[in-house]
């Protein structure tokens, strides 16, 4: 060892590195780590020879220098109207095309809840936050998917333990996560083998018109499993059952083999969150239902059911029902053998029949036909429109363009940083988004409302007499216009 100019120790170089630090006295290399001040180690090492092909850059080579794109308001206050936007229009843009899907869904949902949950990182903590998302992704599950079952198992002590069973009712779910969190703390170590083999052990008496699903909430980076877990993958593989994975700490290999495998080679299904906003949405992207891929999977066949109506029953005819022998006055008769249910969707306990309201099939058919996006409107196109179609709120005024570019420190708006960061995530320069087949403009709450939750689009229902831009304009799928649902016609 010898001291350096700049007071720090280096240790013995080769020949190569002596050259290069004692020829500028820029960089000082080690085994232990860089002092560098315009060439690394890395560099120098490196030099002559070839960057691999295909190979992806690092998260922190990547500098976006988002804060030169920070705007102001008059006020001296950040601008983030435009950015909020811009999150809400990432949110509705997705893959509009119409896909065969399995609308009849058997997902097992699995819960981390092992010593590694206790971690604070994502706050308050990741056990806290797993159970909050996992009920909010109980509820938005079954909104999207009426016809579905789902059923949860946490991982604890290297065992797995059945939290509810396969049910269609997402109340019950709820009850039954809301009690594993006022008795039981996250403790031991997980066992992802055990949780796959009980979930394999559900899922095999799953009806083969249905899909089969296991979503796996993970927060620990090790397994302790009794056997090769390669065999269970293997037999998930020969049960057509498709396992995703939501990481909470780093990616880990097993994992990725896991979702890669039983997903056809898919590694889209494995995804590491960042945040808790992130993990929020990794987690409700679930709901939609997974695309239909091989031949065998997509032959049609028929599938019976019942639409039973509500009955009523006087003060004196109280009886009880079959699936929780509870005395109802009111329920839901089964059109086949007449017995009494109080819920619906569900199996009737009697003869097995599929009972249903005509709603929950409609609910669960926007998967298959989906609302095309909107598209952004220019300037040039803004001047027929002066409010949103569907809320009536009013549109920026086309004169506002030149207002916007004096406002940026006489910066041109259109090419400005911020403009350019915008412009990449499908934002409106105009404050306005069009239908593509009634043609009318609405704002970006109801863009947002429009694909996120009725699924239809207001100018296209509302247009009853059938105006000829509608006759003109293309339909989405099955010969229903953007996402509308023909019945009976």
């Amino acid at each position: 060892m010898m001291p350096d100019s700049d007071d720090e120790y280096v240790e013995e170089l080769s020949d190569a590195e002596s050259a290069v630090h004692h020829a500028g006295g820029t960089a000082v290399v080690s085994d232990y780590g860089t002092r560098s001040k315009g060439l690394t180690s890395s560099g120098a090492r490196s030099k002559g020879r070839p960057k691999e092909k295909g190979s992806r850059k690092a998260a922190w080579e990547d500098i976006q220098r988002s804060w030169e794109g920070v705007a102001e308001t008059a006020e001296g206050h950040i601008e983030v109207s435009e950015w909020l936007e811009a999150e809400k229009r990432r949110r509705t843009l997705r893959d509009a095309r119409p896909l065969q899907r399995g609308i009849i869904r058997h997902m097992m949902l699995v819960l981390d809840m092992s010593f590694a949950m206790t971690e604070k990182d994502l706050l308050p903590t990741r056990y806290l936050l797993a159970l909050k998302n996992a009920m909010e992704f109980v509820r938005e599950f079954y909104e999207q998917n009426p016809i579905s079952q789902l059923g949860i198992v946490g991982m604890r002590d290297g065992v797995a333990a059945r939290i509810s069973d396969m049910s269609g009712n997402p109340t019950e779910h709820v009850e039954k996560l809301k009690e594993w969190y006022d008795r039981y703390e996250p403790t031991g170590n997980p066992s992802l083998q055990n949780a796959l083999e009980m979930c394999r052990g559900v899922l095999f008496h799953a009806p083969s018109h249905g899909t089969r699903e296991v979503l796996i909430i993970s927060g620990a980076l090790i397994s302790a499993d009794p056997g090769d877990i390669h065999d269970t993958i293997k037999n998930l593989i020969a049960d057509r059952i498709r396992v995703s994975v939501v990481g909470l700490a780093a990616q880990v290999a097993i994992c990725a083999e896991l979702c890669a495998r039983t997903n056809g080679g898919d590694e889209s299904h494995y995804a590491v969150v960042m945040h808790e906003q992130h993990f929020r949405e990794l987690l409700l992207a679930a709901t939609t239902p997974p695309v239909t891929h091989t031949a065998e999977q997509s032959a049609a066949s028929l599938l019976m059911m019942g639409f039973p109506s509500r009955t009523l029953a006087s003060k004196d005819h109280v009886s009880l029902c079959l699936c929780h022998n509870r005395p109802m006055r009111e329920g839901y008769l089964c059109t086949r053998c007449s017995s009494k249910v109080c819920r619906l969707p569900a199996d009737c306990p009697s003869c097995g029949l599929t009972l249903i309201l005509s709603t929950h099939l409609a609910r669960s058919y926007h998967h298959l036909f989906p609302l095309m996006n909107w598209v952004e409107v220019s300037w040039a196109h803004a001047t027929r429109s002066i409010a949103c179609y569907a809320c009536l709120s009013p549109f920026p005024p086309v004169g506002s363009r030149k207002a916007r570019a004096k406002a940026k420190d006489g910066k041109n708006w259109e090419k400005d940083a911020t403009s350019a960061v915008l412009d990449s995530k499908g934002v409106s320069e105009s404050g306005r988004y069009a239908c593509q087949v009634c043609g009318n403009h609405f704002c970006i709450d109801c863009d947002v409302f429009a694909h996120e939750f009725i699924h239809n689009c207001p100018g296209c229902q509302s247009d009853a007499g059938g105006s000829p831009e509608c006759q003109g304009a293309s339909v989405n799928g099955n010969s229903h216009a953007n996402g509308a649902m023909i019945v009976d016609a």
